[in-house]
């Protein structure tokens, strides 16, 4: 039995980036010694097990074979007879199949190492094309690493085309799509696994609607003020899909949420881009927001019980509207804090109840804001 530390630890070893996970394989092994030297298993279509101190992953090592199609079509070989380097060989990218064995030795047979110098993500074999998701992971590996001068090679990128005009996209798994997106949505640099996915051609499967030149390079200057500014998940994926909004010539009203929906996106991305494509129309054409549209936005947003929401609404909107429209985006949040200070509780003690209590807290909060207004 022999191990090696595996994949991402190793990697990031030789770039000097902070080793998060660390991931071994065993070879030579069976599950049954595994069990006996007290590891626990956890894998269900291949033998995975959990160290008995560390809980780190340790995986025997394994070939896969395709027989189908998408994500889940491989058929797992896994036994004694398997050695590193065939387990090495079923990764994706070079730089991604380096072991490590535990005297130091770097076990490096397709020149990771070499590609990490030239600052280069290259597939490891033809193998890659048998897992479509691959293109969304290089994508996202060129997002991460893009500040540090990594590029997807050009035989890669000819190969990746080459996987979506066969149509590989079509059968991921929209559940898994997503999970690369949101992932992709905080690295380093999102922009970038975007920009990979538009040139081999899988945005246009993805999200279409960011193909033509205009939408892509507005989604991506919105996306990068989303990161700049540190916005959340839902917000950096709102921006994602501004060019979606309503106001767009021929743009389906409920594009974004309809898009949003198609990719699996959870509830509170679906809300936040269903809100600011909704909301920017009205932002974008009038010169100054009046007090009953700012109400009708406010209660549109549910800003009364999602205020978190509501500002990190505010936040997007800054990042998708232009600079001079700043003042809008400052009318919506000097609403909000007016409209709040109505007291439900003020007015019931005054005798108003029921239908009538709702009016009159709709009717004072349009006062107020009104007067806000007129006095900035």
């Amino acid at each position: 039995m022999d191990i090696y530390l595996v994949g991402g630890a190793v990697r990031d070893e030789l770039l000097g980036l902070p080793v998060k996970d660390r991931d071994w394989v065993v070879t030579g092994a069976t599950p049954d010694e595994m069990l006996a030297q007290g590891y626990k298993q956890v894998g269900a279509d291949f033998p995975v097990f959990l160290h008995p101190t560390t809980r780190e992953e340790y995986a025997l090592a394994r070939t896969e074979r395709k027989k189908g199609q998408g994500y889940h079509g491989f058929t797992v070989y896994s036994a004694p007879d398997v050695t590193l380097e065939d387990d090495l060989r079923r990764r994706d990218l070079t730089i991604n199949a380096m072991a490590k064995a535990t005297d130091g030795t770097l076990v490096d047979p397709f020149n990771g190492q070499k590609d990490i110098e030239s600052r280069r993500l290259r597939h490891v074999s033809e193998a890659f094309t048998e897992d479509p998701l691959r293109i969304l992971r290089t994508a996202r590996f060129a997002a991460r690493l893009q500040p540090n001068g990594f590029k997807v090679a050009g035989p890669t990128m000819e190969l990746m085309t080459k996987m979506v005009r066969a149509g590989e996209i079509s059968h991921l798994v929209p559940e898994r799509v997503w999970q690369e997106v949101q992932r992709a949505l905080h690295e380093n640099e999102p922009g970038t696994f975007f920009s990979v996915l538009r040139d081999c051609g899988a945005l246009e499967s993805l999200i279409p609607e960011l193909t033509p030149a205009p939408a892509f390079e507005s989604a991506m200057a919105a996306l990068r003020c989303a990161h700049e500014n540190n916005l959340d998940t839902d917000a950096r994926f709102a921006a994602l899909l501004s060019p979606l909004s309503s106001s767009s010539p021929g743009q389906n009203p409920n594009a974004a949420e309809a898009r949003a929906k198609q990719l699996k996106a959870p509830n509170d991305c679906i809300a936040m881009a269903r809100l600011l494509t909704a909301t920017t129309p009205t932002l974008e054409t009038t010169e100054s927001v009046e007090p009953e549209s700012c109400l009708a936005l406010l209660d549109q947003a549910d800003a009364w019980r999602r205020s978190e929401r509501f500002n990190n609404l505010l936040a997007t909107l800054r990042c998708v509207l232009p600079a001079e429209s700043s003042g809008k985006v400052d009318q919506l949040q000097r609403a909000l804090e007016v409209a709040n200070s109505v007291n439900a509780k003020s007015l019931m003690s005054e005798g108003v109840t029921g239908k009538a209590l709702g009016k009159a807290i709709h009717s004072e909060r349009l006062r107020r804001i009104r007067e806000s207004f007129q006095n900035l």
